[in-house]
C-alpha cells in the first residue's frame, strides 16, 4: 500500500507504540474525531492516543486505501480490549505539507 509518508508515519508509529513519532505526523492545529469526541492539537492528540493504547490495548492493520487529493481513507481491521474486536474502521486523513491535518475515525 502506497500512502503519504505522514499517514505512513502515523500507522508505523502506532503499530510500534512510539507515540512520540506519531504525534510529530500531524500538524501543530490538527484534528482528531473519535468516539464522539473531538482532539485539537498535538497535546491533545497525544493524550487521546495513550489513553486509547492504554484502555483497549489495540492494533491497528490496515486493509486498503483510497487516495482522493488530500484525502485519504484507510480501511482497517483494528483488534483490541473492546466489545466486537476486532472491528473494521475506517481512519479518514486529511494531509498537507507532510502533517496530517485531520482524522476521523468511524465504521
Amino acid at each position: 500500500m502506497d500512502l503519504p509518508p505522514p499517514i505512513q508515519t502515523y500507522l508505523d508509529a502506532d503499530k510500534k507504540n512510539d507515540g512520540e513519532a506519531l504525534i510529530q505526523a500531524f500538524a501543530a492545529d490538527a484534528v482528531v474525531r473519535d468516539e464522539g469526541q473531538t482532539h485539537v492539537g498535538r497535546d491533545a492528540i497525544e493524550k487521546w492516543w495513550r489513553g486509547a493504547k492504554a484502555q483497549y490495548h489495540h492494533a491497528v492493520e490496515p486493509l486498503d486505501a483510497v487516495q482522493n487529493g488530500d484525502a485519504v481513507n484507510v480501511r482497517a481491521k483494528v483488534t483490541g480490549e473492546f466489545p466486537g474486536s476486532p472491528a473494521v474502521l475506517v481512519f479518514a486523513f486529511r494531509h498537507r505539507t507532510g502533517e496530517i491535518t485531520h482524522l476521523d475515525i468511524g465504521a
